[in-house]
């Protein structure tokens, strides 16, 4: 005997084949580890005064780290869209400096151009300043948060033009072709019709490149910038204690990677289209 499907799950089962509306969508379960080693985490600062202290000391280091990383971040997706657009641009002039700034910058480790933005531009402004005679520029000094986010900035923009490029060519030549047809010149194609195609497919890089960005951050530690990792090293040489200074320190950084992960996870869902 043939009996008739329950309704309710014939609903659920139409409901599951919408994009975006399946069980594994609703809840991502990685939010779980978030949530542990934000517990794990308080269970250490607010039953330790050891980790107590520690996280005192850091705290203000930590909110160097989030203003190194957001200024970073959002000026490097300014230079990285203007670096495609270079990249793929017809005019050889824009071509070609778009195309050397990526390959010098791609070759040159992250650390070593934080050092030169922070020790050689400034004694070249100085040099300059001496030998033109521009008082200001002849005393100029550097200011440390500043020279770490050009060199982030800087560093990070190269990725970021290659990135953009990639989503760009990305999307079919008849999309351009079907707008210049419609009357758009090419500026008004790429803004309108492109562009906002291309930061679907390209939001996965860009948010891993977020994520990167955080981490690599720590190396600013080097060029005199209090961030989360010299105020760590400022604590272990005073007080001697490198495991719980380091444990505290490993902790914000996980917490921060992984709240910043599951956030792009859930960009990515919210932003999904099917092709």
């Amino acid at each position: 005997m043939v009996t008739k499907p329950d309704l309710p799950a014939q609903e659920e089962r139409k409901i599951a084949l919408i994009p975006g509306a399946e069980p594994s969508a609703r809840i991502d379960p990685w939010w779980w580890l978030v949530v542990l080693v934000t517990a794990l985490a308080a269970l250490l600062i607010f039953t330790s005064r050891e980790y107590n202290d520690i996280f005192r000391f850091i705290l203000k280091g930590l909110n160097v780290t989030v203003l190194v990383t957001l200024a970073s971040y959002a000026l490097m997706l300014i230079v990285g869209m203007f670096g495609a657009l270079g990249r793929l641009s017809k005019n050889f002039m824009l071509h070609g400096l778009a195309s050397l700034y990526v390959e010098i910058v791609r070759g040159i480790p992250l650390l070593v151009q934080l050092i030169m933005w922070y020790y050689v531009f400034p004694s070249l402004v100085q040099k300059v300043g001496n030998a033109t005679g521009i008082g200001f520029l002849a005393s100029w000094r550097a200011n440390p948060i500043a020279m770490a986010i050009i060199g982030l900035t800087f560093c990070y923009g190269a990725y970021m033009s290659e990135i953009f490029r990639a989503g760009i060519q990305s999307i079919p030549k008849g999309q351009m072709e079907a707008a210049r047809s419609l009357g758009m010149n090419y500026v008004q194609a790429m803004r309108h019709i492109i562009l906002p195609q291309a930061v679907r497919v390209v939001l996965p890089p860009v948010g891993n490149e977020f994520v990167s960005l955080l981490k690599d951050s720590s190396l600013v530690s080097v060029v005199a910038v209090a961030d989360l990792t010299r105020r760590g090293q400022e604590y272990m040489a005073t007080h001697f204690n490198p495991i719980p200074v380091w444990i505290t320190v490993a902790l914000m950084y996980l917490i921060m990677t992984l709240f910043s992960s599951r956030v792009v996870s859930w960009l990515e869902k919210r932003t999904r289209f099917e092709r």
